[in-house]
């Protein structure tokens, strides 16, 4: 694969965006339509009762240059209620087109006391083009399990051969005594499927190897598939130290499969990596594969996680 870069293409610190959110655009994820394409992301606003980080879905409408058309004038999804699943955030929203329904996946997050925090995945519908999502409940329909006891999210779905896939993280474990003072979380990605889309079933097995320890911290998977395989993006980091070292922050990681099911790593041929001293230059975080108008295109961020925007790149030799 490789990959031409085509630069930050989003900031939402120059747009008014919904719940006066003010930075960050993260984990970008498309709905296709024929003129243009819907890129949906994760951005921030403040508590004012603990001055605290709320998480929110907003999304940004590009025509086929990539310009800016339109921004969400609106909430696209409502947090969740007191003591929810997604009471603090959903981050990221993972939307997919099947048939005449446009379906969300959301990562939803609360806020722990003895750890940071706790993920779970719901599930919302659009009735509007996917300018809004209500969700059927107040709580997730895949979640922390016997073999994954927390930190279940990220989920990216997508419809093979009239069975829906599901690649998603779990939490192997939390690490005290760390580097940053606070307990740090391990997290892999692993598999599921379903037939309605709703009910998962899922062996509960870490699919791509590591290549930094066993720590290793991998997040947001993405799948497609193109040249008769299946490619799949995520980011990878240290599982400490990261906030501060660049060397041990966020990378895109690579891997392929012939059968939705065993997962070959090769990041040397993923076709990108960081820049030097640009807006991507310390990290490259929260990619999302698709094809458009005969093109294969990848969103990402960059430094910061995503603080200032997201970029694109086009796919140009595989």
């Amino acid at each position: 694969m490789k990959w031409n870069k085509l630069g930050k293409i989003f900031d939402p610190e120059n747009y008014f965006l919904p719940n006066n959110c003010k930075e960050y655009a993260q984990s970008p994820q498309t709905l296709v339509f024929d003129d243009f394409v819907r890129i949906y992301f994760s951005t921030r606003s403040k508590d004012l009762n603990t001055g605290k980080f709320l998480s929110h879905i907003s999304f940004v409408d590009m025509n086929k240059q990539f310009e800016v058309i339109n921004v969400a004038d609106k909430p696209v999804i409502s947090l969740g209620n007191l003591g929810c699943f997604d009471e603090h955030g959903i981050f990221p929203i993972n939307v997919l087109r099947d048939g005449d329904k446009i379906i969300a996946y959301t990562c939803g997050w609360s806020r722990r006391v003895s750890v940071s925090v706790e993920t779970s995945t719901g599930i919302a519908f659009s009735s509007d083009n996917g300018l809004t999502f209500n969700k059927t409940g107040d709580g997730p329909i895949f979640s922390s399990s016997v073999n994954e006891p927390f930190l279940v999210g990220d989920s990216f779905v997508s419809k093979f051969e009239n069975a829906y896939h599901m690649w998603y993280i779990f939490g192997e474990r939390w690490m005290t005594n760390t580097e940053d003072n606070s307990p740090a979380r391990v997290y892999k990605i692993a598999h599921a499927v379903s037939s309605d889309g709703v009910n998962w079933a899922r062996d509960s097995k870490k699919i791509i190897t590591d290549v930094i320890d066993e720590n290793e911290c991998q997040a947001l998977p993405t799948v497609l598939f193109h040249n008769n395989l299946y490619h799949m993006y995520f980011c990878f980091r240290n599982a400490t130290g990261f906030r501060h070292d660049r060397t041990k922050a966020y990378r895109l990681g690579y891997a392929y499969s012939k059968d939705l099911i065993n997962w070959t790593r090769d990041d040397s041929n993923a076709g990108i990596d960081v820049s030097i001293g640009e807006w991507d230059g310390d990290m490259m975080c929260y990619p999302h594969i698709f094809s458009w108008n005969n093109n294969v295109y990848l969103l990402y961020n960059g430094n910061e996680f995503g603080r200032s925007g997201f970029g694109l790149a086009i796919l140009v030799e595989d």
